[in-house]
Formats: structure tokens, sequence, C-alpha cells
């Protein structure tokens, strides 16, 4: 199982941390061990003062493929979830000054966690599906797939030309603007429109 995930695929939240808006997309990947299923908890880790939470819509793979055409890439995946890729930003920021690579700011383990999937066939359009991030009951994140720079078929296709994707395979999408930091005792939820699909505490 891999984990991919998309950078900058909403133009505001480019915007809110001074980065360019990109002409494809950009690919980096998690490792296995920074996902958390089934509501556990997310132990924050002693070499970051300032992990930030950013919401994604998160794609999972039906079937393996390769060069996949975009055209058929809609037949790829039938489940979607919300999830957050945790993100250590000063340690991003000081790789990215470094023009280091910063895996280690993205992919450290608990750093992918992921609510219960849902089928495409229960929801709204795959271009028009809205989602929210609560913490501690408050409103940080609201995002529509509507304003996805690059779409799910999209982004699918664009993967397969690099990487034999999967079954099982999971795909985040991107985030849009309002990241923000989280603090020990925070409580996380996830919704795609009224569904609460995740639930994650920081421990």
């Amino acid at each position: 199982m891999k984990i991919f995930c998309i950078g900058r695929n909403y133009a505001q939240h480019a915007k809110e941390l001074g980065n360019a808006i990109p002409d494809e997309p950009i690919i980096f990947a998690k490792p296995p061990t920074a996902l958390l299923k089934d509501g556990a908890p997310f132990y924050h880790p002693d070499f970051s003062d300032d992990i930030h939470h950013e919401a994604e819509i998160v794609v999972r793979i039906a079937k393996n493929g390769k060069h996949i055409d975009p055209k058929f890439a809609h037949k790829y995946y039938d489940h979607l979830t919300i999830g957050i890729d945790f993100t250590a930003r000063d340690l991003q920021s000081r790789l990215k000054t470094k023009g280091h690579p910063w895996e280690i700011a993205k992919g450290f383990d608990g750093s992918a966690p992921i609510g219960q999937f849902v089928a495409l066939s229960t929801l709204p359009a795959v271009n028009n599906i809205g989602f929210t991030l609560l913490k501690n009951g408050q409103p940080v994140q609201n995002g529509n797939t509507a304003n996805l720079l690059f779409d799910f078929d999209t982004i699918i296709s664009y993967i397969s030309k690099f990487f034999t994707i999967q079954q099982g395979d999971l795909i985040f999408t991107g985030t849009p603007e309002g990241v923000g930091r989280v603090q020990i005792g925070d409580v996380l939820e996830g919704f795609i429109g009224e569904q609460k699909l995740l639930h994650c505490e920081v421990k």
C-alpha cells in the first residue's frame, strides 16, 4: 500500500503559504507507518513545535493500473474519505531553505489520519464535494473539490505515468486554505457534507 499526496492543489492554500501555483501536480509520498485509522490518536512528536493540520479528500484506489488515460481514470476509484496531512511546518521550512528533501516533515509516524470510507455512489458529483475540518468544535478548514487545480482523474493519470497504482493505495488530493497549528489536547473532526467520518485527538 502506497500513500501519494498532492501539494498546492488549491490556489488559496498555495497563496497563504506564499507558494507559486503549480502548472502540473506536485507529488510526494508518505510511508505506510504514517497511516492512522479507526479514530486512533495522534501523538504530537517532540521534534517539532509547529505541527499543522491539512484536511484533504482521500481517494482509495480500487484496481491496479499504469499509464492510465484521464478519460478512464474514474474507473480506478470508487470510495473516498477525509484525512489529515499533518506537517511539521518548522522542519519543512528549514529543509526548504537548505534545498533539502522534506520527507521527514511530511512522512513521520502517524502523520496521515484517515476517516471512514464512503462509496462515491452515496455522494454528490466528484467535482462538487464539500468537506470541513473542526478543531475543538470550531470550523478551521472548509473546502470543495470544485476548487481543485487538478481533479481526481488528472491526478490518477499523472501519478500512473511514474508509478503503478495498486488496489488499496491512497491519494491525499490536497488541502484548502486555513491550515494551522495543533497542540496537545486538541480534538479534530472531519466531515464530508454533514457526515462525520474522522475523529482524531492530539495527545
